[in-house]
């Protein structure tokens, strides 16, 4: 019965990470999947400190939990843009690798400021990013939109390798160590009280993560531009005749997904401080994988 608990404690905040995918979810059951995670999470340290003997079962689903939100940022940008064009952009991830390049760029040149590297990282990341995504779906994507969909998944393909091997040509192949500018020892306070190791990447990445997916929220529930997104998404030719410009949507989408990308490039570079030109590939296919559990 003992082992049960933090099995079943995991499942909810799975199933709480789960929901936060899921498109054009209401804001209360966004914050019912926030409510799930921070009680699972509250739970499993409550077991650990009273009743458990092994600390790994809780300790595992903290690591999923901060692992989990960078990948959350990266299948929601998965997510937008099959919603808008009903198209998989498997070189999403490698704007991911692209924003983890730019980390350790900025954070090589400023890691003597280690606030205002990160800063920096996260602002720079994200806008070179959203730049990068305009220019793959305005030169990549958008003559296509008339095709098959065949083509355009092909085209998705190769802009990965494209990028693969661009970022092979200019870096080298060899990885990258992102400088340490943040401490990375678990936090002693922490682990006194609740006998599980948490560092600050960590916890940076858990909130920067959180506050961008309930700005997003913000954006799609509450913006004109957000609305047109959920029009194209539902019909894009009654969106077409009501005078919502699909193409300028389609672009925004693309924008906001690839910045999301981006920061959890930086994010990812601050907690695994090691960078290559096929870094993309696994993290972008677990996000896909993700996007697709929770709705896509």
């Amino acid at each position: 019965m003992r082992s049960f608990v933090p099995v079943a404690l995991s499942a909810l905040g799975l199933g709480g990470l789960v929901l936060l995918l899921v498109p054009r979810l209401r804001l209360r059951w966004r914050g019912l999947a926030l409510l799930l995670m921070v009680g699972a999470v509250t739970g499993l340290v409550l077991y650990r400190r009273n009743l458990g003997d092994d600390p790994t079962e809780a300790q595992q689903l903290l690591n999923g939990l901060f692992l989990g939100s960078i990948y959350a940022l990266i299948a929601l940008g998965y997510t937008m843009v099959y919603g808008v064009l009903k198209l998989i952009n498997f070189a999403h991830g490698e704007v991911f690798m692209v924003g983890a390049y730019l980390a350790f760029f900025i954070l090589t040149v400023l890691q003597n400021s280690p606030t205002l590297a990160i800063i920096a990282a996260l602002l720079l990341a994200m806008v070179l990013c959203a730049l990068l995504g305009l220019t793959i779906e305005r030169t990549a994507y958008k003559p296509l939109r008339r095709a098959p969909r065949l083509a355009a998944l092909i085209t998705a393909i190769g802009v990965s390798l494209l990028l693969q091997n661009i970022a092979l040509l200019l870096v080298g192949a060899s990885p990258k160590t992102v400088p340490t500018v943040i401490p990375t020892s678990p936090l002693p306070r922490l682990e006194q009280a609740t006998g599980l190791l948490v560092n600050l990447p960590n916890i940076i990445a858990l909130a920067a993560a959180v506050l961008l997916m309930m700005g997003l929220q913000f954006v799609v529930s509450h913006t004109r531009t957000g609305r047109a997104m959920r029009a194209v998404s539902e019909d894009r030719e009654a969106a077409q005749m009501m005078g919502i410009n699909d193409d300028q949507v389609v672009a925004i989408t693309f924008v906001i997904g690839s910045a999301l990308a981006g920061a959890g490039g930086v994010l990812w570079g601050l907690r695994y401080p090691s960078v290559a030109p096929d870094l993309g590939v696994l993290p972008g296919l677990k996000a896909f994988v993700a996007a697709v559990l929770g709705g896509i």
